[in-house]
Parts: C-alpha cells; sequence; structure tokens
C-alpha cells in the first residue's frame, strides 16, 4: 500500500494577505504525512514590477515574462515569499526546505516556444526528479516550491505555479497515494464570479467543456482546470480546490474534481 502524500498550491491572494498566510501555514502544518508546498505570487510579482516601472502583461492567464520581469519573479518568488514561508513552517514545528527547479535539479523545464506568442523567459515542465524529492520526503523534509523552474543551461524560467503542483503530483503519485489541493481566496470554482455561494460541487470532463463553451470559466481557472484534469488522467488519486479551510474541515464546501 502506497504511503500518503498531500501536494498543495496557494496562490497570491492568500500570500498577499498575513492573516490568511498565518492561518493556512498553521492548518497546513498539521497535516498529516507526507506533504508539498507549491506557492505562487504573482500578484506580490506585479506590484514589485509596478513600482520600478515596469508593466506586467498576460495571456490567457498567464504571465508574459522579458529578462526585466524574470528578475523580479526572481526576487519575489525564491527570496521574499519563499523564505518567509520556509520560516514560518519552520517556526510552527514543520521542518520546511525551500526550492527552485533548479536546486538539486528538481525541475527540468524548457523555455515555451508558442507559434504565435513570445512568452519570454517562461518554462513548461520536462521532467521531475523523483528520486531526489522521495528522498526528502523520506527524511521527513517538507518542500516548499516557488514557481521558478530551470532549462539546466544556465537559465532559470518563470513557472506557473499550477503547472508546478500538477507536474509534482503526477512523478510522485508513482511512489505515493496522492491528493492535490489547490487553495485559493474562494470557496471553490464558481459559477458566478461575483458570488461566493455558486460554488460548483463537482466538475468533470462534460461539464467543464460547457462551462468553457458558455465563457462562465474565469481565464485564470482555466489553465488550473486543464492541470487538473491532466493530474487525474496521469495517476493523481483525488483533487480539490477551494479555501484552505478544506484542509482541517473535511466537509468544507469546495470543488471536487472529476474525469
Amino acid at each position: 500500500m502506497k504511503q500518503q502524500l498531500t501536494v498543495i498550491k496557494i496562490g497570491g491572494n492568500i500570500i498577499d494577505n498575513p492573516v490568511e498566510l498565518t492561518q493556512f501555514l498553521s492548518d497546513f502544518s498539521k497535516i498529516e504525512g507526507a506533504k508539498v508546498l507549491v506557492h505562487g505570487g504573482g500578484k506580490s510579482a506585479t506590484k514589485m514590477a509596478q513600482s520600478v516601472g515596469l508593466t506586467p502583461k498576460m495571456v490567457d492567464g498567464r504571465r508574459i515574462t522579458d529578462a526585466p520581469m524574470l528578475d523580479i519573479a526572481v526576487m519575489i518568488y525564491a527570496g521574499q515569499i519563499n523564505k518567509n514561508v520556509v520560516a514560518e513552517l519552520q517556526a510552527k514545528g514543520t521542518n520546511a526546505v525551500g526550492f527552485t527547479g533548479a536546486d538539486g535539479n528538481l525541475i527540468l523545464s524548457e523555455k515555451r516556444n508558442h507559434p504565435t506568442i513570445d512568452y519570454g523567459f517562461v518554462g513548461d515542465v520536462k521532467k521531475i526528479n523523483s528520486p531526489l524529492l522521495q528522498k526528502l520526503i523520506d527524511l521527513d523534509i517538507t518542500p516548499v516550491f516557488c514557481a521558478i523552474t530551470h532549462d539546466k543551461n544556465g537559465q532559470l524560467l518563470n513557472t506557473n505555479a499550477d503547472t508546478i503542483a500538477s507536474e509534482l503530483a503526477i512523478a510522485l503519485s508513482e511512489v505515493f497515494d496522492v491528493t492535490l489541493n489547490y487553495c485559493f481566496e474562494k470557496p471553490g470554482v464558481l459559477y458566478d464570479a461575483e458570488d461566493d455561494s455558486s460554488v460548483i460541487a463537482q466538475i468533470d470532463t462534460t461539464l467543464y467543456a460547457k462551462l468553457k463553451e458558455e465563457g462562465a470559466i474565469h481565464s485564470g481557472m482555466i489553465p488550473k482546470l486543464d492541470n487538473c484534469f491532466n493530474s487525474l488522467s496521469k495517476g493523481v488519486q483525488k483533487i480539490k480546490i477551494g479555501h484552505h479551510r478544506m484542509l482541517k474541515n473535511a466537509d468544507a464546501v469546495c470543488t471536487i474534481i472529476q474525469l
């Protein structure tokens, strides 16, 4: 029987709210067994970019990353956010260690090659160093990944944190029984983005296609759901999307993703 492993991704709206972040990290630290944390931080990077006169650009929920924006992303994601999260987890008794994909060659990516859009220094994950990651987890280390990977040729790459969480969950599902949770400020995927009571309890591929056709899914949610269905098709056991209260309350409202 495989060991249980929980992979959790948190978004920028939790990171930007000190009260929410502290509560999340408290809940995360109490999760029993092996666990991995992946964090974004897009809003923090956007604020920093704007403060130095840069104008962030997004296409279909994904960031365009030129060289100056990459510098901002590395500073904020791998530096400020990652190390603050690790420090708070250590204070709460969780032996966390922060990583980019370059550390130990844990996440290898390649620069995105799109036929019509130049995403700049954006990476698409190609390989997870599962053996090393498993050794770290076996040592009772809780890896904390930011949204920076590398190409093993000296180039750091900004990489979608939802995708990183998905790829880590898929790779580790060969050894562990993996549950993947996407935690953000909303109670789940919503029919109406302005109505927090309109949570969609379950989404399968058929409903997902219908919601996209109707334009009911926000652009930023599409990459997240695409990653969810890809993860389920490749061995991940369970996926939930919702507020982090679902981590300590199994009956909390959230969205369950099913094939």
